[in-house]
């Protein structure tokens, strides 16, 4: 079973915790001397909030269910390779296919599926690691679209306040007839405050696209050489060589 579908069904239990702990986050804040002026000027800020804020918080739980995700598929590549290789030269493809089987992560999923198909021959076996890498590597992707997406509508609804609150601003001028500071005020501050959050929210957001975009790189660059040693591993596993060299040869 790809390691990526193991954990479609914990994808909406991550988002309903995050969302949950988010809201007491916030509710909680109003005792708290920082974070009261933050709950103090989320309200000022009027309804045109709450998107926002909504945006972040499902930003936030797919960030925190791809964080999950990925430390699990992040494994010791160089130890479990060498692990296999000394699989393979004592066992054979049998105890090969064992450790792949006793051990999580795409990596062992990928080893698995080449090892299937290792008795077909060396081109069998690389076709079906990179078919299984493809797979693997949506597993990991999965969600980032949907995380960029609020990186996005986060500011454009912080933008979309700020003309909410200039046009509540020019409604009080034209209804009082006069320009003066404290009634266009209110307006002009719903729109700044829109503005920053919708930022806020969008750099947060950003900050953590980031960091799952790198750790998903560095999975697959570690994917991609330990499979070319699987297939040299097989290669020699064929000829009759010993894989692993012990350290007086």
């Amino acid at each position: 079973m790809p390691f990526g579908a193991t954990n479609q069904n914990q994808n909406f239990g991550v988002i309903h915790m995050t969302s949950s702990l988010a809201l007491i986050f916030l509710q909680s804040g109003a005792d708290a001397g920082f974070f009261n002026v933050i709950v103090e000027q989320f309200n000022q800020g009027g309804n045109w909030m709450w998107p926002v804020l909504v945006a972040l918080i499902l930003g936030l739980a797919i960030f925190l269910e791809r964080v999950i995700t990925l430390n699990l598929a992040d494994i010791n590549t160089t130890k479990f390779t060498k692990e296999v290789q000394e699989a393979l030269d004592n066992g054979g493809i049998e105890a090969a296919q064992e450790i792949c089987a006793n051990t999580r992560g795409p990596v062992a999923s990928v080893f698995q599926a080449g090892l299937m198909r290792a008795d077909e021959g060396v081109d069998a076996a690389e076709k079906a690691i990179t078919t299984y890498g493809s797979i693997e590597m949506s597993f990991l992707e999965r969600g980032l679209v949907w995380l960029a997406l609020f990186i996005a509508v986060a500011p454009l609804l912080g933008f979309l306040g700020t003309v909410v609150g200039m046009i509540q601003a020019f409604d009080a001028i034209a209804a009082a007839a006069d320009i003066s500071p404290s009634i266009v005020a209110e307006g002009i501050k719903v729109a700044l405050l829109t503005t920053a959050g919708g930022l806020m929210a969008g750099i947060i957001l950003q900050v953590g696209y980031n960091y799952c975009v790198s750790k998903i790189d560095r999975i697959i660059s570690d994917m991609e050489e330990s499979s070319i040693a699987l297939i040299d591993s097989i290669i020699l596993m064929k000829e009759g060589k010993k894989i692993v060299q012990s350290s007086d040869e």
